[in-house]
């Protein structure tokens, strides 16, 4: 389907008055910066057009019942005009939601729109906000599952209440799991940016996964999408979630990529939006201060609003009628892609059955992904970065905001295993990310947690790349009192009362499997007591050990 309107439909787990303000600020931010540039300043001086041919407008209503924000930015361009929307609503106790569309008007009625793109904003909202749908966190680039979080992310599947698709993705077998990821995973799905629910399968979940889900099951490089309402117990549902083979992704990617973005774009458009939002009446444009003080300029600008409300009624009428020629075009379309999806799970099946004489590969490719992952570590050349954890545990204590308070018999373990040279890096990189963002913090350049530190960070700061930062345990680790007590570590009496606190936050130091090191740490930055490493050692126990 040939979608013509881009449109993201999130909700918030932050307040609506929080929410409002996050999304203003990213906003603001993307029509400033490259490539836009606009004068942003001009509107809060009374003036709604930012730029020759580009107007910004915002209406507000906030009551008993419930309260919404509308920006609208229109750009002219030839041809029509580029409209994008932005709206932060809440009704009365329930979610805060937060929707995108993004439009191109012609000036042609009879005209057809050009299809709009996913639009940067997107990203940036998403990177901000707390999104989720349903139980999913809803994300810019797709999120790592390791095994102990297949039994979250089979419940996202299962749950009734997500409307966006679920794209999952697995790793090949004869590949290393980062530089797919990096290489070919994230340029395929960066249209699906606020479409879908993005997850990439590690090779120890992969197998996991496929056990729980055995009509529903994804493997070596495939691609499977999963329309909401799975029935994991029902063979027949398997048939509903399309599968994508690697042999197509490899071989022929930008068909793979035309195939895979295809569903989500048209399920956003063709699916009504909740209540709330549905309820939200048309924008209506207001003066703006010092403009319209005469009788007559009064009259002219509430003639020009009603022109406007009747144009935008009919730009509704010929979206709907646009809505129904593309559904008849994905129908023929679908016809076309038949064989192709019908090899794919062709593919897929035989696949399966090579997958047992790749076991005893697979094992001794993930004994060398240490090795491997030696391109991941991009440290500082002007720091002259430690050799070993011996050597990191010595250095630890220099720096200003990042304490270790745990045990460094568990960290001294990594020097004696195969692979601990590149682990080493990759830990110490951590530690200048984690001392980077606690000075921001201090300092009050950043308000966020670390991991949207390392997508947003300043040039010139340590990061490191988002996926290996997991904000917290899954429910089945923190539900299982061995394996929270494993995760609670020493802090100072001042930090908290107990002299200990529970360190669900960690950081992958290797890849991805359950074998490599965790780094826990209690982020207590904004306190200005630091951030706590409370652990650096082997993978603690947990579903898979």
């Amino acid at each position: 389907m040939d979608a013509r309107r881009y449109r993201m439909v999130v909700t918030s787990r932050t307040d609506y008055v929080r929410t409002g303000a996050l999304v203003d600020e990213q906003l603001r931010h993307w029509l400033a910066q490259p490539p836009k540039r606009y004068n942003v300043d001009a509107f809060a001086e009374g003036r709604n057009e930012i730029a020759s041919g580009v107007t910004l407008d915002h209406d507000s209503v906030t009551g008993v019942t419930g309260a919404y924000g509308r920006w609208r930015l229109r750009e002219t361009a030839p041809g029509g005009t580029w409209q994008t929307t932005v709206v932060t609503r809440q009704i009365a106790d329930g979610p805060t939601w937060v929707q995108l569309d993004v439009e191109h008007l012609p000036d042609d009625a009879d005209a057809a729109p050009v299809p709009a793109k996913t639009p940067r904003l997107a990203k940036h909202l998403l990177e901000a906000l707390d999104a989720h749908d349903g139980l999913a966190d809803v994300t810019a680039m797709p999120q790592v599952v390791e095994a102990e979080d297949v039994e979250a992310v089979i419940d996202e599947l299962c749950d009734a209440g997500r409307r966006l698709p679920v794209v999952m993705a697995s790793t090949p077998y004869d590949v290393e799991f980062d530089a797919w990821l990096e290489g070919t995973l994230d340029p395929l799905v960066r249209p699906l940016v606020g479409l879908a629910i993005l997850y990439v399968l590690t090779p120890g979940a992969e197998s996991v996964f496929n056990r729980a889900l055995e009509h529903h099951r994804v493997y070596n490089g495939g691609i499977r999408t999963y329309l909401p309402g799975v029935d994991p117990a029902w063979p027949a549902d398997g048939q509903r979630h399309r599968v994508m083979s690697k042999r197509l992704i490899t071989e022929n990617p930008r068909l793979a990529a035309r195939i895979l973005n295809q569903l989500p774009q048209g399920l956003a458009t063709r699916l009504p939006l909740p209540d709330a939002l549905d309820s939200v009446p048309l924008m209506r444009t207001r003066a703006r201060d010092g403009v319209g003080d005469s009788e007559q300029d009064r009259l002219r600008d509430e003639n020009d609003a009603l022109h406007e409300i009747l144009e935008e009624a009919a730009r509704e009428q010929r979206v709907r009628a646009d809505e129904i020629r593309d559904l008849k075009r994905e129908l023929s379309q679908a016809e076309s892609n038949e064989a192709q999806v019908v090899v794919d799970y062709d593919e897929q099946y035989k696949e399966l059955h090579r997958a047992k004489a790749q076991i005893r590969k697979l094992q001794r490719e993930l004994l060398r992904l240490g090795a491997a992952e030696q391109a991941y570590a991009t440290v500082d050349p002007l720091v002259n970065a430690p050799t070993s954890f011996a050597e990191i545990l010595d250095r630890i204590g220099d720096m200003r905001r990042v304490h270790f308070s745990g045990r460094r018999k568990h960290t001294l373990e990594l020097d004696d295993q195969a692979y601990g040279s590149s682990w080493v890096r990759m830990a110490w990189d951590a530690l200048l990310a984690l001392q980077d963002f606690a000075e921001a913090v201090s300092s009050g350049k950043a308000n966020s947690d670390f991991k949207q530190w390392c997508a947003d960070a300043p040039e010139g700061a340590h990061v490191i790349s988002p996926r290996k930062v997991v904000r917290d345990e899954s429910k089945s680790v923190k539900a299982n009192g061995d394996w929270s007590r494993a995760r609670t570590f020493p802090v100072p009496r001042h930090v908290h009362p107990d002299g200990k606190l529970f360190m669900g936050a960690h950081l992958r130091i290797g890849g991805g499997n359950t074998i490599a090191p965790r780094l826990h740490y209690y982020d207590g930055a904004r306190a200005d007591d630091g951030i706590f490493v409370g652990y650096i050692g082997p993978h603690l126990t947990n579903t898979m050990s």
